[in-house]
């Protein structure tokens, strides 16, 4: 099992829940609380909130399923402020006990002017939460961690890590900075597609959003890819390496491979041509017959 058994092994990661939380959706969300005791009920054990949730727009959600674990992936440090974060994620703590967890990032530059100094700002941040009148144990905070430091830094002031945009070798890399007691979550894109042209294409279209963020581009970089890879919305060669392409044994099989390379968890979010509003039941259903999801 998973070092820490509440994510379970796969988890879904979508943006639209923030979105409909936020208003940028349809008006009547009964289908957002029918789609997550559908991954529930299917054995998916984490839902992650991305799209920088709040600690609320889990709310919805943990009332929607009786037994999955929510997750943000991520809350930006930089939007929400510690206090208030450890005293949303306390109450959250007594009426859903051990069913939130709470995935911190650094977001990205240009995304707010107040990004500075994020190593120093996430610890800063860490410590706040330490300090706050309803503390956030480290147990139950994960870190969106890609380089060596950020990586220490969720070994030892978090549960551990969940790297986005990231591939086997990256995880394989992770592990060894994380050593073998820190939990291991990535998340995985994924197009469920047989046809791998339309697959790559799909796949393009929605990873040259990230191609223009320079904290993935130079982890990227450190891993081997080249200034080429960038180009178009992606070389082949790179599209291969972050997602995984084709029917849902061809995914499975991909997702095996990050838990061999030592991943705990898998977050996997299935790539449509709206993945941040649409809610692919038919495709997380095909891939929770394909995947193991209980061992």
């Amino acid at each position: 099992m998973p070092r820490d058994s509440r994510l379970g092994r796969f988890g879904i990661w979508s943006g639209a829940w923030s979105n409909a939380s936020r208003g940028d959706g349809p008006a009547d969300t009964s289908e957002f609380d029918d789609a997550v005791a559908e991954l529930d009920a299917l054995g998916y054990g984490t839902l992650w909130l991305g799209g920088s949730p709040a600690v609320d727009y889990a709310v919805p959600v943990l009332e929607a399923a009786p037994r999955i674990t929510v997750a943000t992936g991520i809350l930006s440090i930089w939007d929400y402020e510690a206090a208030e974060v450890a005293a949303r994620r306390a109450a959250l703590e007594r009426r859903y006990p051990g069913r939130f967890v709470l995935g911190l990032g650094v977001s990205h530059e240009g995304f707010t002017e107040r990004y500075a100094r994020p190593y120093s700002a996430m610890r800063e941040y860490l410590d706040a939460l330490d300090s706050a009148a309803e503390a956030v144990p480290a147990q139950a905070r994960v870190l969106a961690a890609l380089g060596p430091r950020m990586l220490e830094l969720a070994r030892d002031r978090a549960a551990g890590a969940h790297p986005y945009l990231v591939t086997v070798e990256h995880t394989a890399r992770a592990r060894e900075i994380l050593g073998e007691h820190a939990l291991l979550a990535p998340e995985l894109k994924v197009v469920l597609d047989p046809d791998l042209e339309s697959a790559r294409a799909t796949a393009r279209g929605y990873l040259r959003l990230y191609l223009k963020l320079p904290n993935y581009t130079n982890n990227l970089l450190r891993l081997g890819f080249e200034e080429d890879d960038f180009r178009d919305g992606g070389s082949d060669r790179l599209v291969n390496a972050v997602f995984a392409l084709g029917d849902a044994d061809a995914v499975a099989g991909r997702a095996v491979d990050f838990l061999a390379a030592g991943a705990d968890h898998l977050a996997i979010q299935v790539v449509t041509d709206d993945p941040f509003h649409d809610l692919p039941r038919d495709a997380w259903r095909r891939l929770a017959g394909a995947l193991p999801l209980d061992g």
